[in-house]
């Protein structure tokens, strides 16, 4: 199973930060949210976080200072989270030392995308085989990379391209679990037009298809909190 990061959100935005720490528990992360920059240096250093979500605005630090003091403290991927879009200003934050930044305002599908790039970026998600076998089998169902065929029980299973993208994503992490935002990016490029539900309305339709019981799943599994994982 994928293990999910330590998210710090240092946000003063009460709504937002809710929002955020809402859609990240969804997707299995853990997140401790404070509203200073004081409190969430303290943060830093007592809960040693993975990734550090930074509004570059907050009531008792902003700019490059406060950038500079999380910084000097711990060795986490920094977001910087600022209303300042221009160029520049991006610019500036990478200089920094920011590993991605965000500008408000954005969705929260956005920020998730973000953060499982990162992720990925770092190495810490399972290794995830770049190819198939000539024929894939779980269950009575058998996947044919190099037709795009889908059969089960012997006889053709039809599947919309993203139902059979989504199969196949599945498939190539041989039983680890895949995220939602993980799904979104590799089967649908992430678009904010695409809403996490799409994931789980897909994965609907492929049980509807390929499970004996699409109400008691035996194969494509939902792991709580977690995403979906293949069971062959």
């Amino acid at each position: 199973m994928t293990i999910k990061w330590k998210v710090a959100l240092v946000e003063d935005d009460r709504r937002l930060a809710r929002a955020v720490a809402t859609g990240l528990g969804e997707e299995g992360y853990t997140v401790r949210a404070v509203e200073s920059a004081n409190r969430g240096l303290e943060l830093v250093r007592q809960w040693n976080p993975d990734v550090v979500l930074l509004d570059l605005m907050l009531p008792d630090n902003e700019g490059p200072e406060l950038f500079e003091a999380f910084r000097a403290e711990t060795d986490a991927a920094l977001v910087g989270i600022s209303a300042r879009s221009s160029v520049s200003d991006r610019i500036a934050g990478l200089k920094l030392g920011a590993d991605d930044y965000v500008t408000k305002p954005f969705g929260v599908l956005e920020l998730l995308a973000r953060v499982e790039a990162l992720f990925r970026r770092a190495g810490s998600a399972a290794a995830i085989p770049a190819t198939l076998s000539e024929r894939e089998r779980f269950g009575e169902v058998e996947v044919i990379p190099a037709s795009r065929a889908v059969l089960r029980q012997g006889k053709t299973v039809t599947l919309t391209p993203k139902e059979y993208d989504l199969l196949i994503a599945l498939l190539r992490r041989r039983g680890a679990v895949a995220s939602r935002t993980e799904l979104l990016t590799e089967v649908w490029g992430y678009s904010a037009s695409v809403l996490s539900r799409t994931v789980d309305t897909h994965v609907a339709e492929l049980r509807s298809k390929l499970e004996q019981d699409a109400a008691q799943p035996q194969h494509i599994l939902t792991v709580r909190k977690a995403g979906y994982r293949l069971e062959a």
